[in-house]
């Protein structure tokens, strides 16, 4: 087994377009916005660039197919770029690919953007799923949905914790509250104002026991990284952020289609984290992890994924969200940004626009000031979840500023 890529590649620019209802602006603005600012952040020029990877989920709809859009939107000249696609990770793939494009040794310097108008498309994660699911699922699951798919998992919680509907519904309200009270201050976000935990409880509901206000919603934006080989990162700036895990992990159907998954879990998100503790050199990750963005596509998903990563015991999550744990001034803030809840989720754009939370956090240079973490933040963890509760292809990246 391969030693990974810890320490081998550092950011050293990254850029992020404010996430909403963009109607007047096109995906190809998106893609230059966010290129701009990380072309600036890193203080390399275009022509320095050596190869290049696109996070696209919904090309057909938007710029169109393959990485010719951003090659074309940027004015790329011949340089290999790489269009990906991997569900709800795939921003985070595109980062992948740059990463192990540098620590190969392939290229000295290396771009992934992700990007998505996701409101032009009209998907907003109910049925259908039309053409991204495969046409064979819609034998197994024809009435699924995004939600319909969380519910369960947070029924199934319920049940296997002793938790009444009200006590589960608070916890879950809490999770948002907190992610809501952080957006509220951070002007690149879709959705920027607190809600108090009361109108959660009383909010419409979308697959019970979710309501309103335990479910992200759809968006626009981009997001953009620069990655170099890690030894010749200060030569561009003297506070690079190094990449220290890159994993990917994947269930195959063990879950959804199989009774021994008990739903309060995801198998997926737990290798991915043990695999990227290992390659990062974490033996404490509770102790060690300085803030967290996880993929809280769902309240009850942001549950079962701190407990997944081994950052909260299995049943006690809750209690350390409602304790205050995981809020901005906790002990590792989690969706310091906002997170999903805030800022939608452009699929394409959202694995690198948790990326540029981290990456501005470890700086201390998060926008405005009192979004900052205060003491000295190190390590900071992203992950990604995508496809089916209990069949997920997930991504846990780890950097840290040292």
């Amino acid at each position: 087994m391969g030693t990974g890529i810890r320490d081998k590649v550092a950011v050293i620019g990254m850029g992020c377009t404010r996430f909403g209802e963009l109607w007047d602006t096109s995906e190809e603005d998106l893609i230059v916005d966010a290129f701009k600012e990380a072309l600036a952040d890193a203080g390399i020029e275009k022509k320095d660039i050596q190869a290049a990877w696109f996070g696209s989920a919904f090309p057909d709809v938007n710029a169109g197919s393959g990485a010719v859009p951003m090659a074309r939107a940027l004015k790329l000249q011949n340089i290999p770029v790489t269009r990906v696609e991997n569900f709800c990770t795939t921003g985070t793939e595109a980062f992948r690919g740059a990463c192990y494009a540098v620590a190969s040794g392939a290229c000295d310097i290396a771009l992934a953007l992700g990007a998505e108008k996701l409101k032009d498309t009209g998907y907003g994660g109910l049925p259908d799923f039309g053409t991204v699911m495969g046409t064979e699922n819609l034998f197994y699951m024809p009435n699924l949905t995004a939600p319909g798919m969380f519910a369960m998992v947070a029924t199934a919680y319920f049940e296997k914790y002793g938790l009444s509907p009200e006590q589960g519904k608070r916890i879950l309200s809490r999770i948002s509250y907190k992610s809501h009270k952080n957006g509220a201050m951070n002007p690149r976000a879709h959705l920027r104002k607190e809600v108090p935990i009361e109108a959660m409880l009383k909010a419409p509901v979308i697959a019970w026991p979710l309501g309103l206000f335990d479910c992200c919603g759809v968006s626009d934006g981009a997001a953009a990284a620069i990655v170099v080989r890690a030894d010749m990162a200060k030569d561009f700036r003297p506070d690079p952020i190094y990449v220290k895990a890159l994993q990917l992990s994947l269930t195959p159907a063990t879950g959804i289609l199989h009774q021994s998954w008990n739903g309060v879990h995801l198998e997926s998100t737990r290798i991915a984290g043990i695999k990227a503790y290992e390659e990062a050199g974490i033996t404490k990750p509770r102790e060690e992890i300085s803030l967290m963005e996880v993929h809280d596509c769902f309240s009850i998903s942001e549950l079962v994924t701190v407990e997944s990563l081994q950052i909260s015991p299995m049943g006690k999550g809750g209690e350390d969200f409602e304790n205050g744990f995981y809020d901005l001034d906790g002990k590792i803030p989690c969706q310091s940004d906002g997170g999903l809840k805030c800022f939608g989720h452009p699929i394409g754009a959202s694995g690198i626009r948790m990326l540029y939370e981290i990456y501005k956090q470890l700086q201390g240079k998060a926008e405005p000031e009192q979004r900052q973490l205060k003491g000295d933040p190190r390590i900071g963890l992203a992950h990604n979840h995508g496809g089916l509760a209990g069949s997920l292809v997930c991504s846990v990246a780890i950097l840290g500023n040292s």
